[in-house]
Protein backbone atom coordinates (compact mmCIF):
# COMPACT_ATOMS: atom_id res chain seq x y z
CA UNK A 1 0.00 0.00 0.00
CA UNK A 2 1.56 3.30 -1.05
CA UNK A 3 2.15 5.63 1.88
CA UNK A 4 1.68 8.55 -0.52
CA UNK A 5 -2.04 7.67 -0.48
CA UNK A 6 -2.34 8.12 3.30
CA UNK A 7 -4.10 11.15 4.73
CA UNK A 8 -4.87 12.15 8.29
CA UNK A 9 -8.06 10.60 9.66
CA UNK A 10 -10.39 12.84 11.59
CA UNK A 11 -11.96 11.49 14.75
CA UNK A 12 -15.20 9.56 14.44
CA UNK A 13 -17.94 10.61 16.84
CA UNK A 14 -19.94 7.37 16.75
CA UNK A 15 -17.71 4.45 15.76
CA UNK A 16 -19.36 1.04 15.61
CA UNK A 17 -17.42 -2.22 15.94
CA UNK A 18 -18.63 -5.76 15.30
CA UNK A 19 -16.62 -8.32 17.28
CA UNK A 20 -16.52 -12.08 16.74
CA UNK A 21 -15.16 -13.31 20.10
CA UNK A 22 -14.40 -16.81 18.78
CA UNK A 23 -12.66 -15.86 15.56
CA UNK A 24 -9.02 -16.88 15.27
CA UNK A 25 -9.26 -19.20 18.25
CA UNK A 26 -10.57 -16.47 20.52
CA UNK A 27 -8.13 -13.66 19.67
CA UNK A 28 -10.67 -10.92 20.32
CA UNK A 29 -11.24 -12.18 23.84
CA UNK A 30 -7.55 -12.72 24.61
CA UNK A 31 -6.66 -9.19 23.51
CA UNK A 32 -9.75 -7.63 25.16
CA UNK A 33 -10.81 -6.03 21.89
CA UNK A 34 -14.35 -5.20 23.00
CA UNK A 35 -13.24 -3.55 26.24
CA UNK A 36 -10.51 -1.52 24.54
CA UNK A 37 -12.82 -0.43 21.74
CA UNK A 38 -15.42 0.78 24.24
CA UNK A 39 -12.69 2.70 26.07
CA UNK A 40 -11.96 4.45 22.77
CA UNK A 41 -15.59 5.51 22.47
CA UNK A 42 -16.89 2.79 20.12
CA UNK A 43 -20.21 1.03 20.35
CA UNK A 44 -19.49 -2.68 20.31
CA UNK A 45 -21.71 -5.57 19.26
CA UNK A 46 -20.60 -9.12 20.04
CA UNK A 47 -21.82 -11.68 17.54
CA UNK A 48 -22.50 -15.34 18.18
CA UNK A 49 -20.90 -17.31 15.31
CA UNK A 50 -23.15 -20.30 16.08
CA UNK A 51 -26.17 -18.26 14.99
CA UNK A 52 -27.08 -17.42 11.41
CA UNK A 53 -26.70 -13.63 11.55
CA UNK A 54 -26.85 -11.17 8.68
CA UNK A 55 -23.84 -9.02 9.51
CA UNK A 56 -24.47 -6.68 6.61
CA UNK A 57 -27.93 -5.98 8.05
CA UNK A 58 -26.39 -5.36 11.48
CA UNK A 59 -23.99 -2.86 9.92
CA UNK A 60 -26.75 -1.12 7.95
CA UNK A 61 -28.85 -0.73 11.08
CA UNK A 62 -25.87 0.86 12.79
CA UNK A 63 -25.53 3.33 9.91
CA UNK A 64 -29.24 4.13 10.12
CA UNK A 65 -28.78 4.76 13.86
CA UNK A 66 -26.02 7.29 13.21
CA UNK A 67 -22.76 5.35 13.16
CA UNK A 68 -20.05 7.31 11.32
CA UNK A 69 -17.42 4.54 11.23
CA UNK A 70 -17.73 0.77 10.86
CA UNK A 71 -15.19 -1.77 12.03
CA UNK A 72 -14.82 -5.52 12.40
CA UNK A 73 -12.75 -7.71 14.69
CA UNK A 74 -12.86 -11.02 12.89
CA UNK A 75 -11.73 -12.94 9.85
CA UNK A 76 -11.46 -11.85 6.23
CA UNK A 77 -14.91 -13.12 5.27
CA UNK A 78 -16.54 -11.06 8.02
CA UNK A 79 -14.40 -8.06 7.07
CA UNK A 80 -15.71 -8.20 3.50
CA UNK A 81 -19.37 -8.24 4.51
CA UNK A 82 -19.07 -5.08 6.59
CA UNK A 83 -16.57 -3.40 4.25
CA UNK A 84 -19.22 -3.51 1.53
CA UNK A 85 -21.65 -1.61 3.77
CA UNK A 86 -18.97 0.94 4.68
CA UNK A 87 -18.18 1.48 1.00
CA UNK A 88 -21.81 1.90 -0.06
CA UNK A 89 -22.38 4.31 2.86
CA UNK A 90 -19.20 6.30 2.26
CA UNK A 91 -18.03 5.65 5.84
CA UNK A 92 -14.51 4.86 7.05
CA UNK A 93 -13.71 1.25 7.90
CA UNK A 94 -11.42 -0.19 10.58
CA UNK A 95 -9.85 -3.64 10.32
CA UNK A 96 -9.02 -5.46 13.55
CA UNK A 97 -7.10 -8.65 12.61
CA UNK A 98 -8.76 -11.09 14.98
CA UNK A 99 -9.18 -13.91 12.44
CA UNK A 100 -6.95 -16.83 11.56
CA UNK A 101 -5.13 -15.67 8.43
CA UNK A 102 -5.89 -11.94 8.27
CA UNK A 103 -4.57 -11.51 4.71
CA UNK A 104 -6.26 -8.15 4.25
CA UNK A 105 -4.74 -6.83 7.48
CA UNK A 106 -1.32 -8.12 6.43
CA UNK A 107 -1.45 -6.20 3.16
CA UNK A 108 -2.56 -3.07 5.04
CA UNK A 109 0.58 -3.39 7.16
CA UNK A 110 -1.28 -4.08 10.41
CA UNK A 111 0.21 -5.90 13.37
CA UNK A 112 -1.38 -9.35 13.21
CA UNK A 113 0.43 -10.46 16.37
CA UNK A 114 -1.39 -7.80 18.40
CA UNK A 115 -4.84 -7.15 16.93
CA UNK A 116 -5.64 -4.57 19.61
CA UNK A 117 -3.02 -2.26 18.05
CA UNK A 118 -5.42 -1.68 15.13
CA UNK A 119 -7.73 0.22 17.49
CA UNK A 120 -5.19 3.08 17.49
CA UNK A 121 -6.79 4.01 14.16
CA UNK A 122 -9.68 5.46 16.19
CA UNK A 123 -7.45 7.99 17.94
CA UNK A 124 -4.25 8.34 15.88
CA UNK A 125 -4.92 7.08 12.39
CA UNK A 126 -4.53 7.78 8.72
CA UNK A 127 -6.99 7.05 5.95
CA UNK A 128 -6.12 4.91 2.93
CA UNK A 129 -8.30 4.62 -0.14
CA UNK A 130 -8.25 1.00 -1.28
CA UNK A 131 -10.02 -1.06 -3.92
CA UNK A 132 -12.83 -3.49 -3.29
CA UNK A 133 -13.57 -6.55 -5.38
CA UNK A 134 -17.03 -7.88 -6.21
CA UNK A 135 -18.14 -11.33 -7.33
CA UNK A 136 -21.68 -10.77 -8.50
CA UNK A 137 -23.21 -8.76 -5.66
CA UNK A 138 -20.80 -10.08 -3.00
CA UNK A 139 -17.76 -8.02 -2.02
CA UNK A 140 -14.35 -9.51 -1.36
CA UNK A 141 -11.27 -7.92 0.19
CA UNK A 142 -8.82 -10.65 -0.86
CA UNK A 143 -10.01 -13.07 -3.53
CA UNK A 144 -12.68 -15.32 -4.90
CA UNK A 145 -11.68 -18.84 -5.92
CA UNK A 146 -13.26 -21.46 -8.17
CA UNK A 147 -12.69 -25.14 -8.83
CA UNK A 148 -9.81 -26.80 -6.97
CA UNK A 149 -8.76 -23.52 -5.35
CA UNK A 150 -12.22 -23.18 -3.82
CA UNK A 151 -11.95 -26.73 -2.44
CA UNK A 152 -8.44 -26.11 -1.13
CA UNK A 153 -9.27 -23.09 1.03
CA UNK A 154 -11.84 -25.17 2.90
CA UNK A 155 -9.23 -27.71 4.01
CA UNK A 156 -8.54 -27.22 7.78
CA UNK A 157 -4.79 -27.63 7.27
CA UNK A 158 -4.73 -24.69 4.88
CA UNK A 159 -5.65 -22.22 7.62
CA UNK A 160 -2.51 -23.11 9.56
CA UNK A 161 0.05 -23.39 6.74
CA UNK A 162 -1.20 -22.08 3.40
CA UNK A 163 1.94 -22.52 1.31
CA UNK A 164 2.93 -25.87 2.81
CA UNK A 165 -0.59 -27.20 2.44
CA UNK A 166 -0.80 -25.93 -1.12
CA UNK A 167 2.41 -27.64 -2.19
CA UNK A 168 1.35 -30.83 -0.42
CA UNK A 169 -2.28 -31.21 -1.50
CA UNK A 170 -3.08 -28.81 -4.36
CA UNK A 171 -1.67 -31.26 -6.96
CA UNK A 172 -4.05 -33.95 -5.73
CA UNK A 173 -6.94 -31.48 -5.59
CA UNK A 174 -6.26 -30.55 -9.20
CA UNK A 175 -6.00 -34.17 -10.27
CA UNK A 176 -9.15 -35.44 -8.59
CA UNK A 177 -11.35 -32.34 -8.45
CA UNK A 178 -14.76 -32.81 -9.96
CA UNK A 179 -17.16 -30.00 -10.60
CA UNK A 180 -18.73 -27.96 -13.37
CA UNK A 181 -16.58 -27.09 -16.37
CA UNK A 182 -15.41 -23.50 -16.22
CA UNK A 183 -14.62 -20.90 -18.85
CA UNK A 184 -12.95 -17.62 -17.92
CA UNK A 185 -13.32 -14.52 -20.08
CA UNK A 186 -11.75 -11.11 -19.57
CA UNK A 187 -11.00 -8.54 -22.26
CA UNK A 188 -9.74 -10.44 -25.30
CA UNK A 189 -8.63 -13.48 -23.30
CA UNK A 190 -10.55 -16.72 -22.90
CA UNK A 191 -9.32 -19.66 -20.82
CA UNK A 192 -11.19 -22.91 -21.45
CA UNK A 193 -11.80 -25.56 -18.82
CA UNK A 194 -9.34 -24.52 -16.11
CA UNK A 195 -9.36 -26.73 -13.03
CA UNK A 196 -8.62 -23.87 -10.64
CA UNK A 197 -9.28 -20.14 -10.89
CA UNK A 198 -8.38 -17.34 -8.51
CA UNK A 199 -9.55 -13.75 -8.99
CA UNK A 200 -8.00 -11.30 -6.53
CA UNK A 201 -8.59 -7.75 -5.38
CA UNK A 202 -5.26 -6.47 -6.81
CA UNK A 203 -2.61 -8.88 -8.12
CA UNK A 204 -0.39 -11.01 -5.93
CA UNK A 205 3.37 -10.64 -6.05
CA UNK A 206 5.16 -12.27 -8.94
CA UNK A 207 7.41 -14.29 -6.60
CA UNK A 208 4.35 -16.04 -5.16
CA UNK A 209 4.06 -19.22 -7.26
CA UNK A 210 0.38 -19.83 -6.59
CA UNK A 211 -1.00 -16.36 -5.96
CA UNK A 212 -2.06 -16.83 -2.37
CA UNK A 213 0.52 -14.76 -0.51
CA UNK A 214 0.99 -10.97 -0.53
CA UNK A 215 -0.12 -7.99 -2.55
CA UNK A 216 2.16 -4.97 -2.62
CA UNK A 217 -0.72 -2.68 -3.58
CA UNK A 218 -4.39 -2.48 -2.75
CA UNK A 219 -5.06 0.57 -4.89
CA UNK A 220 -3.93 -0.38 -8.41
CA UNK A 221 -7.49 -0.64 -9.77
CA UNK A 222 -6.65 -4.10 -11.18
CA UNK A 223 -8.00 -7.58 -10.65
CA UNK A 224 -5.44 -10.34 -10.47
CA UNK A 225 -6.30 -13.54 -12.34
CA UNK A 226 -4.75 -17.00 -12.08
CA UNK A 227 -6.07 -20.03 -13.90
CA UNK A 228 -4.51 -23.50 -13.70
CA UNK A 229 -5.03 -26.66 -15.68
CA UNK A 230 -4.25 -30.01 -14.07
CA UNK A 231 -1.07 -31.80 -14.99
CA UNK A 232 0.19 -34.87 -13.19
CA UNK A 233 0.37 -34.29 -9.43
CA UNK A 234 4.16 -34.73 -9.46
CA UNK A 235 4.65 -32.06 -12.13
CA UNK A 236 2.36 -29.61 -10.39
CA UNK A 237 4.08 -30.13 -7.02
CA UNK A 238 7.55 -29.67 -8.54
CA UNK A 239 6.54 -26.41 -10.21
CA UNK A 240 4.96 -25.02 -7.06
CA UNK A 241 8.11 -25.79 -5.07
CA UNK A 242 10.39 -24.21 -7.66
CA UNK A 243 8.20 -21.16 -8.21
CA UNK A 244 7.92 -21.80 -11.93
CA UNK A 245 5.00 -20.24 -13.76
CA UNK A 246 4.42 -23.05 -16.24
CA UNK A 247 0.94 -24.41 -16.06
CA UNK A 248 -0.60 -21.08 -15.11
CA UNK A 249 -2.31 -18.26 -16.95
CA UNK A 250 -1.64 -15.10 -14.98
CA UNK A 251 -2.55 -11.49 -15.61
CA UNK A 252 -3.68 -8.22 -14.08
CA UNK A 253 -6.61 -6.45 -15.65
CA UNK A 254 -8.96 -3.51 -15.08
CA UNK A 255 -11.64 -5.38 -17.04
CA UNK A 256 -14.41 -7.48 -15.55
CA UNK A 257 -13.58 -11.17 -15.26
CA UNK A 258 -16.52 -13.46 -16.04
CA UNK A 259 -16.41 -17.09 -14.91
CA UNK A 260 -18.91 -19.28 -16.76
CA UNK A 261 -19.96 -22.74 -15.60
CA UNK A 262 -22.04 -25.49 -17.16
CA UNK A 263 -24.30 -25.42 -14.10
CA UNK A 264 -26.77 -22.87 -12.71
CA UNK A 265 -24.66 -22.32 -9.61
CA UNK A 266 -20.98 -22.64 -8.79
CA UNK A 267 -19.24 -23.25 -5.45
CA UNK A 268 -16.68 -20.58 -4.66
CA UNK A 269 -14.35 -19.60 -1.86
CA UNK A 270 -15.12 -15.95 -1.09
CA UNK A 271 -12.32 -14.65 1.14
CA UNK A 272 -11.99 -18.22 2.35
CA UNK A 273 -15.70 -18.69 3.07
CA UNK A 274 -17.60 -21.36 1.16
CA UNK A 275 -20.59 -19.94 -0.74
CA UNK A 276 -22.54 -20.76 -3.90
CA UNK A 277 -23.10 -18.05 -6.51
CA UNK A 278 -25.32 -18.09 -9.59
CA UNK A 279 -23.41 -18.61 -12.83
CA UNK A 280 -21.96 -16.87 -14.68
CA UNK A 281 -20.06 -15.00 -11.96
CA UNK A 282 -18.98 -11.52 -13.01
CA UNK A 283 -16.02 -10.26 -10.97
CA UNK A 284 -15.14 -6.58 -11.00
CA UNK A 285 -12.93 -4.08 -9.22
CA UNK A 286 -14.23 -0.89 -7.62
CA UNK A 287 -11.17 1.39 -7.43
CA UNK A 288 -10.61 3.44 -4.29
CA UNK A 289 -14.09 2.78 -3.00
CA UNK A 290 -13.14 1.78 0.57
CA UNK A 291 -11.91 4.31 3.14
CA UNK A 292 -9.75 2.30 5.53
CA UNK A 293 -8.50 3.86 8.75
CA UNK A 294 -5.26 2.35 10.02
CA UNK A 295 -2.85 3.33 12.83
CA UNK A 296 -0.34 5.97 11.86
CA UNK A 297 2.46 3.62 12.90
CA UNK A 298 2.18 0.00 11.85
CA UNK A 299 4.87 -2.65 11.26
CA UNK A 300 4.21 -3.55 7.63
CA UNK A 301 3.58 -0.07 6.24
CA UNK A 302 6.84 0.51 4.39
CA UNK A 303 6.97 -1.87 1.43
CA UNK A 304 8.31 -0.66 -1.87
CA UNK A 305 9.91 -1.93 -5.04
CA UNK A 306 7.12 -3.98 -6.64
CA UNK A 307 4.40 -2.97 -9.01
CA UNK A 308 1.72 -5.19 -10.57
CA UNK A 309 2.28 -6.38 -14.13
CA UNK A 310 0.53 -4.49 -16.90
CA UNK A 311 -2.97 -5.75 -17.50
CA UNK A 312 -2.01 -7.06 -20.93
CA UNK A 313 0.80 -9.26 -19.60
CA UNK A 314 -0.25 -12.90 -19.86
CA UNK A 315 2.04 -15.78 -18.95
CA UNK A 316 0.98 -19.08 -20.53
CA UNK A 317 2.31 -22.58 -20.98
CA UNK A 318 1.59 -25.38 -23.40
CA UNK A 319 0.27 -27.48 -20.53
CA UNK A 320 -2.57 -24.99 -19.99
CA UNK A 321 -5.53 -24.89 -22.31
CA UNK A 322 -6.06 -21.23 -23.15
CA UNK A 323 -6.95 -19.22 -26.20
CA UNK A 324 -7.49 -15.72 -27.40
CA UNK A 325 -9.82 -15.08 -30.32
CA UNK A 326 -8.79 -17.12 -33.33
CA UNK A 327 -6.08 -19.10 -31.54
CA UNK A 328 -5.92 -22.06 -29.22
CA UNK A 329 -2.94 -23.62 -27.49
CA UNK A 330 -3.08 -27.23 -26.42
Amino acid sequence: MSENAARAATGARRPFLIVNPRSGGGKASRFRIAERARASGAQVVLIDPSLDQDLAAVARRAVDDGADLLGVAGGDGTQALVAAVAAESGLPFVVVPAGTRNHFAMDLGLDRADPSAALEALTDGVELRVDLGYAGERAFVNNVSFGAYAALVQDPAYREDKIGTMVRILPEFLARHQGPELVVRTGLLTVDRPDAVLVSNNPYRLDDPAGLDRRAQLDSGLLGVLAARAETPAETAARLRSGQMRGLTRLATPDDVVVHADAPGVAVGLDGEAVTLPAPVRCRISPGTLRVWVPRHRPGAARTGWRPPGWSVVQRATSLVGRSPGRRAD
